[in-house]
């Protein structure tokens, strides 16, 4: 909302404040003033001039030479090239010495030979928006009404030397949608009087319900609507005053009727509309819902298609206006109109909303209908636009109006107590202090001791309940007046619980092993609900879904992050590391709530490894997801306690998937895409995870024990063993650690050999053992004792020998 602050001044007394100053109080009060902009800053020396002559430019076709009078002692020759200009016409003149928009500076200049002292300008070049700009003047120079004096101040004229503050409102404040609406909000600050518009007009004996008769259908979306008619009006342009307050407030001029229209949708907040009496070809308005495939060419000549939940104006047999939205071009205001009917009504937001919306068409009226206007200035709303019609448009005012009315809404009525709006705002005020601010905003107040019941105007819909008048009550106060305060009570130090703590340790493992966080949908298809889940069972489905894609609550994480790889690998991203901490949702029946558990899983493809100057890459394999795995247990103290072993899982490769056991309990599973997958996903070998984050982040864990280091040399032996090849790696480990007893300190695996001069059937697995006592050195003949049991154990349990 653009608010003149010179047009504001005939609403409400602005003396002693400036426009600045009066920006800073608003915004305080709750409404932000986004700016104050004074259309002539830095602009100087723009005279009016009078063009005493005209003549073609001797040297050129498209050049005229203007002899004008611009207040000074002798009228100056200025070379103009704007098509429009002519003998007996006053026009903005910027002199030699003039400073214009974009600190363009007017010099005494030679055009073709011919001595220029000044330019004649036009509106855009000071600084006016050309969609503002009257189509008449478009294309050319300004041309002023002959009240205005050779030699004035061309910028005061044309209100260009007024401030204009934009107000950023919220859709609860419409009331503020208007210049009286802002004047209320003004007087309220600074605690003045607002200051109506004076109505008067003469109306002669013929009645205006002889003209037209109005009959509503649709009484729910329009309530209430008045017309009123003008006749003996004659079309012409609108006083220069109002064309420069409708410009400033963002609206561009047409004629008097339709700039009268659009002046009292800016003073009052009501939207009119002006038919031509003659072109409507019926003595009646019938307001109804539209018939399915009706249809109407609006002003801007674009024929549109109706639907029943349009509301229209007719002429009792077409439409002649989309109600609230725009008129009908078969009774537009011409410059041939007589006889006017002013449309002054009450419709309802939501059928103006759907309308504007289904058409595409945004205006100033249905902006206003859509978040609410006054009931209550509909008539006189009419009355002043009457009166405007008769002043400057020559129009005679037939008697009363022809209206149907059945308006029930009525002021609001709510009951707070004082020590509800100091309990709510923090604040201690007093009952008077609490009485002046609902004054002020001129709501009808009733105190009985400490309670106050409020009668708030109709203009004011968005105050409904307690809460709305506490807010007033602090808006006026003033928000910098409401006082700091400490929470009174108990309170406890923010710490992260042990479970975030685990969540937090987990993703920085995982991002310091290269993977990258993605955030997925928790909504997925029916058919990929399941797949991949760690606990089967049926997804929950949603009672609304946007879309069967995104029907049902997921049960694994794992086909997102693949449909993320996909996405990726479409676009040239091969080699992906992604991972996500999300929750599933296991169904626990029809009448309860799912279940939330959350897990951890990734997504790897590509290199995971890649020195191309040196010539090495790595490409990820299983190893790599299952160190990734490796290093998070790490991080969370779980890794004497973690195993694997082998599985088969749908959607997996039956040779590499391994599932993954805290304390002997399957948590999880790791493994590559089955290679039919990953071609239906059209992407290469990939690995993932998923695990059970819940299990893990909830496993308790021993405090960390520290140990000294050892003063004294290990043993390492490295043993080769033959066994079948069904035979787990992790079995035989496992073996070895529990008969190698407690000078036994580390195993691992470092090769496997299945080569042609292994025997068919059989593997070679390579371990390498480390002994060690913390107490003193070992001999070689305690190593070799319990190295010996090592090999007897692994033998007999697991039927590997040595290999020879």
């Amino acid at each position: 909302m653009f608010v003149s602050y010179k047009w504001l001044q005939e609403y409400v007394d602005l003396s002693g404040i400036t426009a600045a100053e009066l920006a800073d109080k608003i915004t305080k009060s709750g409404i932000e003033v986004e700016g104050v902009e004074k259309k002539s800053e830095g602009l100087k020396g723009v005279v009016i001039g009078y063009v005493m002559e005209r003549e073609q430019h001797p040297n050129a076709d498209k050049l005229n030479k203007c002899l004008v009078d611009i207040g000074a002692e002798e009228p100056v020759q200025i070379i103009c090239g704007a098509p429009n200009v002519d003998k007996g016409q006053k026009v903005a003149v910027a002199t030699v010495g003039a400073v214009l928009p974009g600190n363009f500076k007017i010099k005494k200049a030679k055009l073709r030979g011919e001595e220029s002292h000044g330019m004649i300008c036009s509106l855009q070049e000071l600084g006016i928006e050309s969609k503002l700009i009257a189509k008449e003047y478009s294309s050319g120079i300004f041309v002023f009404p002959n009240e205005v004096e050779a030699g004035e101040d061309a910028l005061m004229a044309l209100g260009l030397d007024d401030e204009i503050l934009e107000l950023g409102l919220t859709p609860n404040r419409s009331d503020a949608m208007s210049m009286i609406g802002v004047a209320y909000e003004v007087a309220a600050i600074l605690n003045r009087e607002v200051k109506w518009p004076e109505i008067s007009t003469e109306e002669t004996k013929e009645q205006a319900s002889d003209y037209i008769q109005v009959k509503v259908e649709a009484k729910e979306d329009n309530p209430l609507y008045v017309a009123k008619v003008v006749k003996d009006v004659k079309v012409g342009p609108s006083p220069l005053w109002m064309q420069t307050r409708l410009m400033a407030a963002g609206i561009r001029p047409h004629n008097n009727v339709v700039d009268i229209t659009n002046y009292i949708l800016l003073e009052y907040g009501q939207p009119l509309h002006a038919f031509d009496y003659d072109r409507l070809g019926s003595k009646e308005l019938v307001i109804r819902k539209a018939q399915a495939e009706e249809k109407i060419t609006t002003l801007d000549d674009a024929e549109r298609t109706l639907t029943a939940n349009h509301l229209v104006i007719t002429n009792g047999t077409e439409p002649v206006a989309i109600a609230g939205v725009m008129g009908g071009a078969n009774s537009e205001v011409k410059d041939d109109t007589t006889t006017v009917v002013i449309e002054s009504a009450y419709f309802q937001g939501p059928v103006v909303r759907k309308a504007s919306k289904d058409h595409g068409l945004r205006s100033e009226a249905s902006a206003r209908f859509e978040k609410g206007v006054d009931p209550k200035r509909v008539r006189i709303a009419a009355e002043r636009a009457a009166q405007l019609l008769q002043e400057y448009a020559g129009g005679t005012i037939l008697s009363g109006t022809s209206e149907f009315d059945e308006m029930k809404i009525e002021p609001a009525v709510i009951t707070i107590t004082l020590n509800k709006i100091n309990t709510l705002l923090g604040t201690d005020m007093k009952a008077s202090d609490v009485e002046s601010i609902f004054t002020r905003l001129q709501f009808e107040v009733k105190t009985e001791g400490e309670t106050f019941i409020v009668t708030v105007p109709t203009r004011r819909g968005d105050i409904t309940i307690e809460a709305d008048l506490a807010e007033e009550a602090a808006r006026m106060f003033g928000y910098d007046n409401i006082p700091s305060t400490l929470p009174v009570g108990q309170t406890t130090s923010g710490a992260l619980t042990d479970y975030q703590q685990k969540r937090r340790i987990a993703r920085r493992t995982l991002e310091g092993a290269g993977l990258l966080q993605a955030t997925t949908y928790s909504l997925t298809s029916e058919a990929k609900a399941a797949q991949y889940a760690l606990e089967t069972g049926e997804a929950v489905s949603l009672a609304m879904p946007m879309s069967e894609e995104r029907s049902r609550l997921r049960l694994s994480i794992a086909p997102q992050l693949l449909e993320s790889v996909k996405y990726n690998v479409a676009r040239q991203m091969d080699s992906l590391a992604l991972y996500e901490i999300g929750s599933v949702f296991l169904k626990k029946g029809e009448d309860s709530l799912p279940e939330e558990k959350e897990h951890v899983a990734a997504a790897i493809t590509g290199l995971w490894e890649s020195h191309l100057w040196q010539g090495e890459k790595k490409p990820v394999d299983f190893f790599v997801a299952k160190g990734i795995l490796e290093a998070l247990f790490d991080s969370l103290g779980l890794t004497d306690r973690i195993s694997y072993r082998q599985a088969e899982k749908e959607g997996m490769h039956p040779g590499r998937t391994a599932e993954v056991l805290l304390d002997e309990a399957v948590i999880g599973f790791v493994g590559q895409v089955h290679p039919t997958v990953q071609k239906e996903l059209d992407i290469k070998e990939t690995y993932i995870f998923e695990l059970s984050f819940k299990a893990l982040a909830e496993a308790e864990i021993e405090p960390i024990r520290y140990e000294m280091i050892p003063r004294f040399p290990s043993i390492t032996r490295d043993i080769a063993l033959v066994a079948e090849k069904e035979t787990k790696a992790g079995d035989i480990e496992a073996i070895i650690r529990e008969a190698g007893g407690k000078l036994l300190k580390d195993v691992h695996v470092f090769d496997l050999y299945e080569g042609e001069k292994m025997e068919e059937g059989k593997k070679s697995i390579a371990f390498s053992l480390k002994y060690f006592d913390p107490e003193k050195t070992l001999t070689d003949e305690e190593v070799t004792k319990a190295h010996e049991k090592v090999l007897t154990a692994v033998k007999e349990k697991a039927g590997a020998e040595l290999r020879g």
